[in-house]
């Protein structure tokens, strides 16, 4: 019987930082509210496009695994923040890491999308279809955010995160993963005007904004995840308190807290990475698992548990049975170019943009 073998991982966090006290700046916010609110205290903003921090996340990914990118039979980006919808963006890293045979695409189920491409791989490979595959998780949500609205511009913060599967007899990898959608709530997190479903020639501008319903949001991802992760725990026979690191999508704190209390798992035992990364959406899940390698949390045979949701509302839960291998195999010297100012700086442009509207009554 074939598995899919977590083999590599390689992340990538761009060099601006934004503190909560950057954003008091030109919010009516501080320090205190965002943390209390959401357990973060900094994110990183990118000053290159998506598709640049998937590249230096995979081949850093590549390295670990010692891996030639010419061997990758598949390459999947799960992002709603591509470089370009056609043609999609992962085809765009297959020339750039040199995956001549690589079949390439984008994957959307935002921040679901890399347990969703995790899914789709892994069952590729178990099926004999494919050999080995690259995942990656990248967005540049700072690219969207209307930063007069201080309840979606405190939370979300730019990265990549991939990892390399390859096949193998030892029972690992993504085991098993139970992925959905709650029907009827997509505009409880949306982003009206962003895609081909409004009249382009009817604006003279686009102006984004990003739309959502907090207590509708938690109460769905709470509910979702717990009954997805219980489900794919008993499928696989595996009682809560043997999971050994709990790996969740880190979109904010009372959620995790939550989900951890209904799964009856310790917070020791859990990953949060959101104080310094914020939710980097589709990211959050592999950067989280790369940080947790490095310290060490991640051991020979681990059990893991992971789950997500996001927009739409899309939601999963997967089982993964670490391997052998818990330090890399190589190092890449993949990095972004060097970027000096500050976050600030970098979205400076961008927030003069909305507050700009909002004081001329043209934003909300």
């Amino acid at each position: 019987m074939r598995f899919a073998e977590i083999t590599g991982w390689g992340q990538c966090v761009p060099p601006a930082v934004m503190t909560n006290d950057d954003l008091a700046t030109f919010l009516d916010t501080s320090d205190d509210w965002i943390f209390s609110r959401s357990g973060i205290r900094r994110r990183h903003y990118s000053h290159v496009p998506t598709g640049e921090l998937a590249r230096v996340a995979a081949e850093r990914a590549l390295a670990a695994a010692n891996l030639g990118a010419d061997q990758l039979d598949l390459i999947i980006l799960g992002s709603t923040t591509p470089d370009e919808i056609i043609p999609n963006t992962a085809s765009k890293l297959k020339n750039q890491l040199g995956s001549p045979r690589a079949a390439a695409f984008d994957l959307n189920a935002a921040c679901s999308s890399f347990l969703y491409s995790l899914n789709v791989a892994t069952d590729m490979i178990r099926a004999g279809s494919i050999e080995r595959a690259l995942v990656i998780g990248a967005e540049r949500t700072s690219w969207l955010m209307d930063w007069s609205r201080r309840e979606s511009a405190v939370l979300f913060g730019d990265g990549a995160g991939a990892v390399v599967l390859e096949p193998s007899a030892t029972k690992t990898g993504l085991l098993r993963a139970k992925l959905g959608c709650v029907p009827d709530t997509r505009e409880a997190l949306h982003m009206p005007n962003w895609g081909h479903g409004f009249d382009r020639i009817a604006h003279d501008r686009i102006h984004l904004s990003l739309e959502f319903d907090g207590p509708e949001i938690f109460r769905h991802a709470v509910r979702c995840m717990g009954e997805a992760c219980v489900e794919v725990l008993h499928a696989e026979g595996i009682a809560p308190e043997a999971i050994d690191l709990f790996v969740p999508h880190q979109a904010n704190l009372r959620i995790i807290q939550a989900m951890a209390k209904r799964l009856e798992v310790p917070m020791d035992k859990v990953v949060v990475r959101l104080q310094e990364y914020g939710n980097t959406s589709a990211a959050s899940v592999p950067i989280a698992l790369c940080d947790a390698l490095e310290a060490g949390q991640v051991q020979t045979g681990s059990t893991l548990l992971t789950a997500t949701f996001g927009a739409g509302l899309t939601w999963g839960a997967g089982v993964i049975q670490w391997g052998a291998r818990v330090a890399p195999l190589g190092r890449s010297d993949a990095e972004l170019p060097p970027y000096d100012a500050t976050a600030l700086e970098l979205m400076g442009p961008s927030i003069e943009h909305y507050l700009g509207r909002k004081r001329g009554g043209r934003g909300r």
